[in-house]
This record gives C-alpha cells, sequence and structure tokens, in this order.
C-alpha cells in the first residue's frame, strides 16, 4: 500500500448523509487511509469514491469492539492509516471514546475529524435556527433509554423541566411513551415538535406537530430508526417574526461599528417570503 500517514487512526465524522457534506479534511484522509472501516447502514455508500483502489474497505455493521481492536493492532504493527468513518460527528454518539482507549493501550496515534452533525442537517431541512433570540438560547441534546442506559441525572423527565429546545437522537422508538415524558416534565400539548427522518438524504422526511400529536404521528409515519425529534419554542419562530439578534440591530454598537439609532425600523413591511430550497428532493450527489 502506498501513501500511508501510519500508524495511525483518524475518526472521521462523514457528516449526516449526503456525501456532499464531507468536509475537506474528510475527503484528504479517506484518500491517503490504507484501511477505512464504514457504518454501512448510515453513511452514503458514495463516499467509496474518495478511497484508494488500494485501500482495504470494511462495513463495521459485522464488527465488534474486539474485532475493531485487532485492526487496529495490526495497524500499529504494520505502520498503517485506518480511517474509522463514524456518521455525522463523532463527538456526538460517535462510540468513539472507547476506541480511543483501545488506540492509547496500543500507543498508536489517533485524530478526531469532526463531521457535520446530524442536528445540523435537521435544523436546515426545516429551515430555522435553534437559538432565537427571546426565544430559546439553550439547546439540549440527549437521548432516551431503550437498549442504553442513562446516569440518574439525566432523565428526559428532568431536562424537559427547563422548557428550552430540546433534541433527541436515538429516541425514535417508544414514541408514546417519549411524549407522556415530555408532558410530564411540563412541556404544553401545543409545544411545537419536529421530526426529521434520514436529514439529507433523498428521502429524507419532515414531520411537524403538536406535542400533544407527536407519539400518533410517528407511528403513522412509520419510522422506527434514522430520526431526530426537536421540541420547544423555536420551533415556532417562523410565527414570531418580532425576535432578532442585538448583533444587527441600529442601536448596538460594538468594535466593528457605531450605533445608528436613526436606521431603526419595522421590517415587518418588506414585501416577499424566502422559501428554503428543499435539497433533499435534488438528485443524490
Amino acid at each position: 500500500m502506498t501513501g500511508s500517514r501510519g500508524p495511525l487512526v483518524s475518526f472521521v465524522g462523514a457528516g449526516p448523509g449526503a456525501t456532499d457534506l464531507l468536509t475537506l479534511r474528510a475527503i484528504r484522509v479517506l484518500e491517503e487511509a490504507d484501511i477505512v472501516v464504514w457504518a454501512r447502514s448510515l453513511i452514503d455508500e458514495g463516499i467509496l469514491e474518495f478511497v484508494r483502489e488500494d485501500a482495504e474497505t470494511l462495513p463495521s455493521d459485522g464488527l465488534t469492539l474486539e474485532d475493531v481492536a485487532d485492526i487496529y493492532a495490526r495497524a500499529a504493527e504494520e505502520g498503517l492509516h485506518v480511517a474509522r468513518i463514524q456518521s455525522g460527528d463523532p463527538a456526538v454518539y460517535g462510540s468513539v471514546h472507547e476506541q480511543m482507549q483501545i488506540c492509547m493501550r496500543l500507543g498508536l496515534p489517533w485524530e478526531i475529524v469532526p463531521g457535520v452533525s446530524s442536528l445540523g442537517a435537521a435544523a436546515a431541512a426545516l429551515g430555522q435556527e435553534l437559538t432565537v433570540p427571546d426565544l430559546s438560547q439553550t439547546l439540549i441534546l440527549t437521548r432516551k433509554p431503550v437498549r442504553t442506559s442513562m446516569p440518574q441525572n439525566e432523565k428526559l423527565v428532568e431536562l424537559a423541566r427547563h422548557g428550552t429546545t430540546l433534541v433527541l437522537f436515538l429516541s425514535i422508538r417508544r414514541p408514546r411513551e417519549l411524549q407522556q415524558d415530555l408532558l410530564d416534565g411540563g412541556y404544553a400539548e401545543d409545544t411545537p415538535c419536529a421530526v426529521v427522518y434520514r436529514a439529507s438524504w433523498p428521502d429524507e422526511v419532515v414531520i411537524r406537530c403538536p406535542l400533544s400529536e407527536l407519539g400518533q404521528s410517528i407511528r403513522d409515519a412509520k419510522l422506527t430508526t434514522h430520526s431526530l425529534i426537536l421540541v420547544g419554542p423555536a420551533l415556532a419562530a417562523d410565527t414570531m417574526p418580532g425576535a432578532r439578534s442585538s448583533t444587527y440591530d441600529p442601536c448596538f454598537a460594538h468594535r466593528f461599528r457605531k450605533r445608528r439609532p436613526e436606521q431603526k425600523r419595522a421590517l415587518d413591511g418588506m414585501p416577499g417570503k424566502g422559501v428554503p430550497v428543499d435539497h433533499a428532493s435534488e438528485p443524490a450527489p
């Protein structure tokens, strides 16, 4: 094999799905790697077009952590560069912590290549900012325990009591139970919710509903995997046009701009309303 930077393991965020959301750094690592281990069920096969012809490609869905440890041990012994491709960003539910521990035990260098999170892709699909002034300035990223346990101080009911924008990964199963936890935590029945299935993929699905209909909406759509659930006041921002950031307010000064209070004016009268482009309806990249 040629072009190796090894011995090295690169934990690469492949983004939410669309191959054109790979970063330039991720592409460079794919082009250089001797071994590519990728999550076939979560990542578009199109990423393989960036892999060298003589590189070894291994789907991770049939591998255990012990199998992966054997690959890393071989990389350390033979001086190979392994690209471990993760969906989204490795830092969020990436299952890389235990893999880093293996690298440290082997004395094998490793690096993290950040990726576009499915949260960013979901917000793009919704056409919304999730931190809206005077409405919601906090995001809570969490999950509901199904087959994976949660720390006692991170129960969904308790997190819901904050009433801010809540983003739920890996929580699409048991939707009625999820809905009840959110209600018990204090969200009102009319709290806006959104479910985004396979954000940025050609078959992306977006569902909007009030919290009172969340469980049934998920069941009606027959969604059981690959979905992100968003709950909270920021999802109603399109019905609250008065909210605006101080950063670009004429009355707000900073080191690059003086106050211009004479420019202060209402923008509500501006004609037209922008419509987000539906990238999911475009041909697959």
